[in-house]
């Protein structure tokens, strides 16, 4: 059987059907930026949270999707909410995704405590965001989903810097003698004195310095403007936990007077538009 090469996505030979029962369901989505929800068959249960600047072109992209078939099957309508930008859908999809745990998202779930890496003198030490404020606490490096992702990524530094796993803490060091590592050449010396702790320090700084965590710059709330045609939206962020969008400042000024704790999702979200200073920004 020939295959149409326009249309590889409905070729049968795919086992893939198109979701004909949704067809109705897409006639009244807009092409405006925003979140989209399907829902299973009690209406209420959340499948699946995206986001797009255009959610009509998005939701159409899991229509013709052969390997989304299993949630098609199972989904019974679509929602959506407009957003005014895409800061506001990436907001948005990440607090619905943790409220609501939907089945087939599965990069996005309920916050635990997150990991980082502070220097304790020559030696990283694993900190828990549960124990510290990530938002105020200065010298912090990388955003980790647990203590094993964090020595991990320590052990990648170490292999790409010839750093030594014994002076990092990561393994111990049996008298005088080099660390196995060194006798391999992977390791530049620090272990027995052929290459000084401060260079090894250096080296190690050196390397954590792209990862480091940015605390607040403000010292309280902030309104992050986003704007489509005539309608604004107020993002209300503090230490950059999302606490909800509003039309004007009045409302934002109210909302922003929960105390709330880091968030790694919105730092991810909001760092680069806050610090390179594209984002249109009021102090609250």
């Amino acid at each position: 059987m020939k295959r149409n090469s326009r249309r590889p996505d409905f070729d049968a030979t795919l086992g893939y059907e198109y979701p004909t029962h949704l067809r109705d369901r897409i006639a009244d989505l807009p092409t405006t930026p925003g979140v989209y929800i399907f829902h299973g068959e009690s209406g209420d249960l959340p499948l699946y949270i995206g986001k797009s600047v255009n959610i009509r072109s998005r939701v159409m992209s899991h229509l013709r999707t052969a390997d989304e078939a299993r949630m098609l099957r199972q989904t019974h309508s679509i929602s959506f909410i407009r957003t005014t930008g895409e800061i506001g859908a990436l907001l948005l999809e990440a607090r619905l995704i943790k409220e609501q745990q939907p089945l087939f998202n599965h990069k996005l779930r309920r916050s635990r405590h997150i990991c980082s890496v502070r220097l304790d003198g020559d030696q990283p030490e694993i900190v828990y965001s549960n124990q510290i404020d990530f938002s105020s606490t200065p010298d912090l490096y990388g955003l980790y989903a647990s203590r094993h992702s964090a020595i991990e990524a320590l052990k990648n530094i170490a292999d790409e810097q010839r750093l030594c796993f014994s002076v990092l803490g990561l393994e111990k060091l049996t008298g005088d003698r080099p660390c196995f590592r060194a006798m391999l050449n992977r390791c530049a010396g620090a272990c027995h004195g052929q290459e000084s702790r401060a260079a090894h320090r250096s080296r190690l700084l050196e390397s954590l310095s792209h990862t480091r965590v940015i605390c607040w710059p403000y010292p309280g709330a902030i309104g992050l403007i986003e704007r489509l045609d005539d309608e604004t939206q107020i993002h209300v962020v503090n230490n950059w936990f999302y606490l909800g969008s509003v039309a004007t400042l009045e409302e934002a000024r109210t909302l922003h007077l929960t105390a709330p704790s880091f968030d790694s999702d919105g730092y991810k979200i909001l760092c680069k538009p806050i610090m390179s200073g594209s984002a249109e920004i009021v102090e609250l």
